[in-house]
């Protein structure tokens, strides 16, 4: 009879909540994974019932400690598409500079602080920091920059403060960019370095073959790398708008996780997950980085497609160098709104909207009534659009590492959760772990 192994995380410490990874397999290969998110319900979508339109970007920013732009700017930009407006230009690419702050901010967090220790063979980045002190130094560096750009153009670093449905409460002037703009060329050649550098760290090999290759999920817009705005295309031919969403994507419980998992309609159910985050933006919008990425990109001979999770820590790298790079060129081109913000007023309606946030895809739905009053509201975050996957990475993963001892099996299935960098649910390195043999 066969022997079965199981591999058991009680606790992910650092979390925003609780989680666990349970895995059994045996020598055939793996029976279970389940990465169990015990996150309790915090109930966002039931505190806006009620509220006013207005308070929204507020409300959804306190979802996320690292991430509360995403949330802002999806739930502006649902609002205005059911109130039917269109802020003016200088509005929108000022949106776009708080999104690149928030990329470079969390990008680099997950790069320096949570990821690269596992590549190095460190518990933390308090242990690396004793060996690698100027490289842990470059990685603050740059996300102070990034917390700079937050602040400036939101307000404060965490959970900004000046982002109102219609645009700012305040924008810049001209001059008050002109500090920051001396920063990010600074930020620039760090980031420059910071690709060339984690190019150079050891990838396991990882590569999941058709029919279980991934199905990759991103906006795409016609003239720029997404942020903000685009419709949803995938690897395998999808393209509809936010409005669409529901339509092909569906959130089911699973019984080991609070955390909903997001799948395809229409799949059978060992075909229905996909991946969104930074490699599916990547592989479906390479042309649209800028010229100096793709250069970077290219002296480290990294692909245009990428599709080892593994070297997702490159692509990071390659877009908080983008993230410079377009907030370098949105100060260079701007131009103060003639008023901050569009008026608006109440309307019955309903909106749609999906952005990138650092981690992927977030949808936001809205519904209100006359008077201005959110009856319903529907947020998908990237980490419950990814969860399955990240299940069958793992289920993928261990045939190919069993023979690793318990350390080192823990070890390389803690790093492929951290690759999605979900949410920081899995970014933990010191847990404890138990193999069990079973009869």
């Amino acid at each position: 009879m066969k022997k079965s192994k199981i591999i058991k995380v009680d606790y992910l410490a650092r979390v925003e909540g609780e989680g666990a990874l349970y895995i059994r397999y045996d020598e055939a290969g793996v029976d279970d994974v389940q990465l169990k998110i015990f996150e309790p319900p915090r109930f966002f979508e039931a505190f806006l019932r009620g509220r006013d339109y207005l308070e929204a970007p507020d409300i959804t920013a306190r979802i996320c400690g690292i991430c509360p732009v995403a949330y802002q700017m999806s739930a502006v930009h649902a609002i205005e598409n059911a109130l039917r407006i269109t802020p003016a230009n200088e509005i929108r690419e000022l949106r776009r500079l708080l999104y690149c702050g928030e990329w470079i901010e969390s990008h680099v967090l997950h790069i320096y602080m949570l990821h690269a220790p596992d590549f190095l063979g460190y518990d933390s980045a308090v242990a690396m920091a004793k060996d690698y002190p100027q490289i842990v130094q470059r990685g603050l560096q740059i996300k102070k920059i990034g917390n700079a750009i937050v602040s400036l153009i939101g307000g404060r670093e965490i959970h900004p403060i000046n982002v109102r449905v219609g645009g700012f409460y305040r924008a810049p002037t001209g001059s008050e960019l002109q500090p920051l703009r001396e920063e990010l060329l600074k930020g620039r050649e760090l980031a420059i370095a910071s690709v060339h550098w984690v190019a150079k760290l050891p990838f396991p090999q990882f590569k999941r073959d058709a029919p279980f290759a991934y199905e990759f999920i991103a906006l795409s817009h016609p003239d720029e790398y997404p942020m903000n705005e685009g419709r949803i295309i995938s690897s395998t031919g999808l393209n509809i708008n936010a409005q669409q969403y529901e339509e092909y994507f569906a959130e089911e419980h699973v019984s080991h996780s609070n955390a909903l998992h997001s799948i395809i309609k229409g799949r059978k159910k060992d075909n229905d997950a996909y991946l969104v985050g930074p490699m599916a933006r990547y592989n479906l919008n390479y042309e649209r980085l800028s010229p100096l990425t793709k250069k970077v990109a290219e002296e480290i001979g990294f692909p245009r497609f990428c599709d080892n999770p593994f070297q997702s820590i490159i692509v990071r790298s390659l877009e908080v160098l983008y993230a410079f790079d377009e907030a370098i060129r949105i100060i260079d081109n701007y131009q103060r709104p003639e008023a901050p913000y569009l008026e608006t007023q109440p309307t019955a309606a309903t909106g749609y909207a999906v952005t990138e946030a650092p981690r992927g895809l977030l949808y936001h739905h809205y519904s209100m009534d006359d008077q201005g009053k959110i009856s319903d509201a529907k947020i998908v975050a990237p980490t419950s659009q990814n969860q399955k996957t990240i299940e069958n990475d793992l289920r993928y993963l261990i045939p190919h590492y069993m023979h690793l001892d318990e350390d080192k099996l823990r070890s390389m299935c803690e790093q492929a959760i951290r690759n999605y960098d979900p949410c920081i649910s899995c970014a933990t390195h010191f847990l404890k772990i138990h193999k069990e043999k079973k009869e």
